[in-house]
């Protein structure tokens, strides 16, 4: 004689977990709906999102089939509006989406404009999305929503010499090229890694997640001015974000060293100029300029808002 499975105990069990998991979705919904945030986001607190960030990585990686590099790598660049008459190779050259993803241009196509006292040229193709002077350790990543910068530029030395300075903020969208270059001219002196959280970077995120660009993992770069620059000194903060969790520091920076997981690195004054290799993103995230040094109160932004290039101004001495 069988027994059924259906006890009234089983049942109790199944009724129980069904209640349960009932209790978590709605408090869930409840949660969003009282505080704001998009019901993505809460979802996202529940997603793997290192480890989700790294099994993209590793896909975007393999190697795609000759025959088929054309059809996926031109179907992500219809997808994303990307330019591809601006792309060093033809499509088919790239082995892989990371490949294609961390593309240099032709050269010639993202020339330094010509250097005034106290230029900032930017470091990457974005859009200016904050900006604005530093008062009492804190910046804006959108209305409402500071953040502080001796947190962001954690592992690098003395970051609380920026007050009084400015920032901007410049985000990546996929569509645009994703090396960063040198700002200014000037000599590097320090280069730090910060093992965070992976939240998305966008619009939802920016105006809900507190602190994002300091929780997030980055990489950052620390220049003193020389010659034009004098007097200036720039840190450029690439944030990583979800399936954007690597950031790759130059190589010449490094000086033959592994930049830690969570710590800095002391630079020997290298000579940067505009335009050199900073670091890469693979896939596209944000970079946050701090702007400070004895002549800070002299520099001026020409850009608030709006697209840029490699290489075009972003602001100088008044």
């Amino acid at each position: 004689m069988s027994t059924s499975n259906k006890s009234p105990k089983n049942v109790s069990r199944r009724a129980k977990a069904l209640l349960l998991l009932g209790g978590v979705a709605s408090t869930v919904l409840l949660w969003g709906t009282m505080s704001g945030w998009p019901l993505s986001l809460h979802l996202l607190r529940f997603y793997p999102k290192k480890l989700g960030s790294s099994f993209i990585g590793w896909v975007a990686g393999r190697s795609i089939p000759q025959g088929l590099r054309l059809s996926v790598l031109g179907k992500f660049a219809q997808s994303y509006g990307v330019d591809l008459a601006e792309a060093e190779k033809p499509l088919g050259e790239y082995p892989s989406l990371q490949a294609f993803f961390t593309r240099r241009l032709k050269p010639g196509l993202r020339p330094q404009e010509v250097a005034v006292p106290g230029f900032v040229n930017s470091p990457v193709d974005a859009r200016i999305i904050a900006g604005g002077p530093i008062e009492k350790d804190s910046i804006l990543q959108a209305k409402g929503l500071p953040y502080r910068v001796t947190e962001l530029l954690k592992n690098l030395p003395n970051p609380g010499h920026f007050e009084g300075g400015h920032y901007l903020t410049l985000y990546l969208s996929p569509k645009d090229y994703h090396r960063i270059h040198v700002p200014i001219e000037g000599t590097v002196t320090a280069v730090a890694r910060v093992e965070g959280e992976l939240w998305p970077v966008n619009n939802a995120s920016t105006t809900h997640v507190p602190r994002l660009y300091e929780r997030n993992r980055r990489a950052a770069w620390l220049a003193h001015g020389t010659g034009a620059d004098e007097g200036l000194e720039v840190a450029a903060v690439c944030v990583g974000a979800t399936h954007v969790g690597g950031v790759i520091v130059d190589e010449r920076w490094l000086e033959g060293r592994k930049l830690p997981k969570d710590g800095g690195l002391s630079v020997s004054n290298l000579p940067c100029a505009p335009g050199d290799d900073l670091a890469t993103f693979q896939f596209g995230s944000t970079v946050v300029l701090i702007i400070g040094g004895p002549k800070a109160k002299d520099w001026v932004a020409q850009r608030a808002e709006g697209t840029v290039k490699v290489g075009q101004r972003l602001g100088a001495f008044r």
